[in-house]
């Protein structure tokens, strides 16, 4: 990169900037951020039960009645278990080729190996193991708080930590560290959303970082996801892509559905469910784009799918990024995104309506163990609009400048 000069950087918070560092770029001007595990990001309100909930079956009673498929002609040689497995993603891998070679899943009636490829038209009957519910048991794990009332909290969560409990990860998660903070202060967390979800509404892949709001109260939570599924909640993204973006701002809307050449991804697909993603231009380098990115909609891995859909997928992806690294000039440009570790995406900003009325003990921003710098407005009437805004973590600003200083 040449001609180096001063230069602010997106912190995450609409018209602020921070920070110095050079590079060869051309600024759009001062662009607001436009305002994702194999379910959607959002959990709508259909998905949750009437009060109360039931207990949770026994494991062993939890099966699944969706069989027998028929194998469609775009799964054709796929390995049984592998298709199996990504159509039935709450139950892990493992408990499926048990089940296979067990003989409670057979192909055109006969007994398989999990590694029987299978072919169009045939047919697959058993019963797929459910996984069994996961409890979201108290773990002392430390939470970057951003904004607290008796209905709400807001968390900046960072890369690296998983959403909730689920097939892969049985602790260490979002959900865990919820729950113990609740324990911590005295309150038992809502129902809804069940044992592995208490309070959650919504989701962030776990490579990415940034703000999720939870939800403290059965009523907030039942509110929250009808907000998500009117999609009146506002999430901004930042996002750092391969390549160079040429227009200042763009839409993609694209229906995305799982990968038929690979069936463990999302794709932009025929038949897959409407999404709508708006992006806006803030810096050009000679080799990446930074971006301000709002989604409408809350499909999996919908920014992800969306940017590589353009043929600009997001800097360290290794699923919708894997090789672009390798069309980056310079060999210490590549060697920094392979120390990067984890996606450049970061949910930059969240707005939604408050879920209740009469909200009192409100705390932020940062809330009594935050530090990220995040900030919110507070608020506690029903309907009042509240924003709330994280910067970039220390990773991502790290190798802006690391991006800004290496000649290409």
């Amino acid at each position: 990169m040449t001609d180096k000069k001063d230069r602010e950087r997106g912190s995450g918070r609409a018209g602020e900037r921070g920070g110095e560092g050079a590079g060869r770029r051309e600024r759009t001007g001062d662009a607001r951020p436009l305002p994702i595990e194999w379910e959607d990001d959002e959990i709508a309100s259909s998905e949750i039960g009437p009060l109360p909930l039931p207990p949770s079956p026994a494991p062993s009673l939890l099966r699944s009645l969706t069989l027998p498929i028929t194998v469609p002609s775009d799964a054709e040689d796929e390995r049984l278990d592998l298709f199996l497995a990504s159509r039935f993603s709450d139950t892990s891998r493992s408990a499926i080729q048990r089940a296979i070679s067990g003989g409670d899943i057979t192909v055109n009636g006969k007994t398989v190996k999990p590694s029987h490829r299978i072919r169009a038209g045939e047919e697959i009957a058993g019963e797929i193991p459910a996984a069994p519910v996961i409890d979201a048991v108290p773990e002392d794990i430390p939470l970057d708080i951003v904004y607290e009332d008796e209905e709400i909290i807001v968390v900046n969560k960072p890369a690296g930590m998983v959403t909730h409990p689920g097939a892969g990860a049985a602790s260490g998660t979002l959900a865990n560290g919820l729950v113990y903070y609740l324990n911590q202060i005295g309150r038992q967390p809502p129902r809804r959303g069940g044992a592995s979800r208490p309070g959650i509404v919504h989701r962030l892949d776990v490579g990415t970082s940034g703000l999720i709001v939870v939800a403290k109260t059965d009523r907030a939570h039942l509110n929250l996801a009808e907000q998500f599924e009117s999609r009146s909640v506002m999430k901004a993204y930042t996002a750092l892509v391969y390549g160079v973006v040429k227009e200042d701002s763009g839409k993609i809307e694209a229906p995305i559905g799982r990968d038929p050449r690979n069936r463990v991804k999302m794709a932009v697909t025929r038949d897959g469910r409407h999404a709508t993603t708006l992006y806006r231009v803030v810096e050009r380098f000679d080799e990446f784009t930074l971006l301000d990115v709002e989604i409408k909609t809350g499909r999996t891995h919908q920014i992800r799918v969306h940017l590589a859909h353009i043929k600009h997928p997001v800097v360290g992806d290794s699923t919708y990024g894997a090789g672009r690294a390798n069309s980056i000039k310079s060999a210490r440009l590549r060697a920094a995104v392979a120390r990067l570790g984890r996606p450049f995406l970061h949910a930059a900003r969240l707005g939604f309506a408050h879920p209740t009325s009469g909200a009192s003990g409100a705390s932020g921003p940062n809330g009594p163990s935050g530090t990220s710098g995040a900030s919110g407005a507070r608020g506690g009437a029903t309907g009042e609009r509240l924003e709330f805004t994280a910067p970039l973590p220390g990773e991502l600003r790290a190798f802006l400048e690391q991006i800004s200083s290496i000649p290409c």
